[in-house]
């Protein structure tokens, strides 16, 4: 009998995209310093097909060591956390800023450097959003309450859940991504863009005229940038959509910079 014909494997599923993903740095008064990252991210960018690949926040003289990584990377989401340190912004530091440790923060400034030089695909949450708006030369008001007493409440001060409905510009990447003018989100943010930064536009509003999401000009950078939590428990059906979004097109991104090549 002639031999049996092998039967052939079945291919191997393709790779998944490499997203970067900034962490927070926490330093305790009694303990030792680590490294943060709310699960929420990570599963986010798997439900999105991506890959999570976390970056440290490293020390000042070895920054320049994360460009191998973001060689890699197709993608990166900035993260929320703790407010910028104003005084970096020419603002005074007051009671009711709550910054962000040195490290994490020069950490993050040298990630965004590389992001606007390379154009980088950029999901901006929270603060994230927020540290977009000002490396583009745009303002925050530093508490909502103080600074912008006609906003609606955008947080609630027991820590309970607290959501409100944002107005998406029509003709935005947001309006393409949602598919609605409207939509309700979570909220936990006491700052929010006051000026807007060079060649960012508003993707969304608050009812009250708070900027909650904002985007590049440039049609061909994915740069959008959320008030809102899309990663969180709390969040929409419609937020797995914004990272789905994403991950397509930080690899049609890197698709076209290969072909480049």
């Amino acid at each position: 009998m002639p031999p049996r014909a092998k039967e052939k494997e079945p291919a191997a599923p393709p790779a998944r995209p490499l997203i970067a993903v900034n962490t927070d740095f926490i330093a305790p008064k009694n303990g030792v310093p680590f490294a943060k990252l709310n699960v929420g991210y990570i599963d986010a960018i798997l439900t999105a097909g991506g890959l999570p690949v976390v970056l440290p926040p490293l020390r000042k003289d070895n920054l320049a060591d994360v460009d191998a990584l973001l060689d890699q990377c197709t993608g990166i989401v900035l993260t929320g956390g703790a407010d910028m340190d104003p005084r970096r912004n020419g603002q005074p530091l007051t009671a009711v800023v709550n910054p962000m440790p040195g490290r994490r923060e020069d950490s993050d400034r040298y990630l965004l450097a590389k992001i606007f030089e390379r154009k980088i695909p950029v999901l901006g949450i929270g603060v994230g959003m927020q540290q977009l708006n000002v490396f583009a030369g745009g303002t925050l008001y530093m508490h909502l309450p103080a600074d912008n007493p006609k906003a609606l409440p955008h947080f609630d001060q027991t820590g309970a859940p607290h959501r409100h409905m944002v107005l998406i510009e029509e003709n935005t990447r947001l309006d393409d991504i949602y598919g609605t003018q409207e939509l309700r989100v979570n909220s936990t943010h006491h700052q929010a863009i006051n000026q807007m930064g060079k060649r960012m536009r508003v993707a969304a509003k608050a009812p009250d005229g708070v900027i909650e999401a904002i985007e590049s000009t440039d049609p061909n950078w994915f740069c959008v940038g959320v008030q809102w939590h899309p990663e969180a428990d709390t969040a929409s059906a419609l937020d797995v959509q914004i990272f789905e979004c994403f991950v397509q097109a930080a690899v049609r991104n890197s698709d076209v910079a290969l072909a480049a090549a």
